[in-house]
């Protein structure tokens, strides 16, 4: 399988990607129409106080990101995925939450010949960060009108109604009564919500379907099949990409999302060797994650800050790490001395809570 072709040379490369200093809508011109098979990001946020990554107002947002959308559609194969966690924002000066971001998945299902960027969307996710700080403080913690902000949305669309996805490499271990029920057997019947049950409820097909909420294993009560959540914190303040920035006087991005995010939409929505792209990389975790997963992935990033730092998530680029002898495991060590498994299982690539960070 080719890669995409692009005329500038890859600020750093692995065996399986390559990461590009400069402005995403420039250099995805020159990839080729249908060629990605998932674009997975964390494009900055509307948000009210400007980050140091940068992030356009919510009145300009919409309009800003119609210009990325375009060309993700072209370059997506047609069954393709373009997954993009986006946080929400509260209006200037009042107690009430801002539609931005659901203005924004509305203009990009709309059909191209109506302005908007002709995607389905395929389901929603949502990433609840049990560790989000409660804020806007006027309305969280000083008047205590409002609670705390703790989920995030996760728009998963498709240039098609039916995008690549299979739901049985992102399988969770079944529940101990689900495993008592198939061990017992289960007789058909009809639910109080009057769902009918069939016999096949009690078969072992591998595991659980997830909801949609994307959670870590860290969480003590298993939400069930796969759900369309991801519960995952992002706290961490001494794993290696973190201590790396320290030691060498960089500055780390400031908003990474937690590494069970991308490993959950990677299993899902691909297959090895697929494409993945993350036009706005941050500290490439998207990259760092598929690298583990055996996709190939391209990043693209406008600060050089945040793409130096990234190369210390790959042992292979940190020449530190190289000298000292650091292991795959050892250079994702988690804060308490544990390692990470050897093996890169299904939808349980890392368990640790205090080390998933991303971006």
């Amino acid at each position: 399988m080719r890669w995409p072709s692009l005329s500038a040379s890859p600020y750093c490369s692995t065996k399986k990607g390559r990461a590009y200093l400069g402005d995403a809508l420039e250099l995805i011109k020159e990839i080729e129409d249908g060629s990605v098979d998932l674009i997975c990001t964390s494009p900055p946020f509307a948000l009210l106080r400007q980050k140091q990554y940068g992030n356009v107002s919510s009145r300009e947002y919409v309009q800003w990101f119609m210009n990325f959308a375009r060309e993700f559609r072209r370059v997506l194969k047609p069954q393709g995925s373009l997954v993009i966690e986006i946080g929400g924002s509260w209006n200037k000066g009042q107690p009430t939450r801002s539609l931005y971001h659901f203005e924004l998945v509305l203009q990009l299902c709309k059909m191209e010949e109506e302005g908007g960027a002709g995607f389905h969307l395929a389901q929603e996710l949502y990433w609840y960060n049990p560790a989000k700080l409660p804020t806007p403080a006027e309305w969280v913690t000083v008047r205590r009108i409002r609670v705390k902000d703790a989920v995030t949305n996760v728009w998963w669309l498709s240039p098609s109604s039916n995008p690549k996805a299979n739901n049985r490499r992102v399988l969770k271990p079944y529940s101990e009564s689900q495993q008592e029920l198939m061990r017992n057997g289960y007789k058909a019947k009809l639910r109080p919500s009057e769902h009918q049950i069939s016999t096949k409820f009690d078969v072992d097909n591998g595991g659980a379907i997830p909801p949609n909420i994307i959670k870590d294993d860290v969480f003590p009560n298993d939400i069930g099949a796969p759900v369309n959540v991801i519960a995952a914190s992002n706290t961490s303040s001494n794993d290696v990409y973190l201590r790396r920035c320290r030691e060498e006087g960089i500055n780390p991005h400031p908003a990474r999302f937690p590494n069970a995010l991308p490993e959950f939409i990677i299993n899902l929505c691909t297959e090895e060797d697929d494409i993945v792209l993350d036009p706005f990389a941050g500290s490439n975790t998207t990259g760092f994650i598929a690298e583990k997963l055996n996709r190939r992935w391209l990043a693209f990033e406008l600060n050089e800050e945040y793409l130096k730092g990234s190369k210390f998530r790959f042992p292979e680029l940190d020449s530190r790490q190289v000298m000292e002898g650091y292991s795959e495991a050892q250079a994702n060590a988690a804060t308490q001395g544990k390692l990470f498994p050897e093996e890169i299982k299904q939808g349980n690539l890392f368990a640790d809570v205090t080390t998933q960070t991303s971006e």
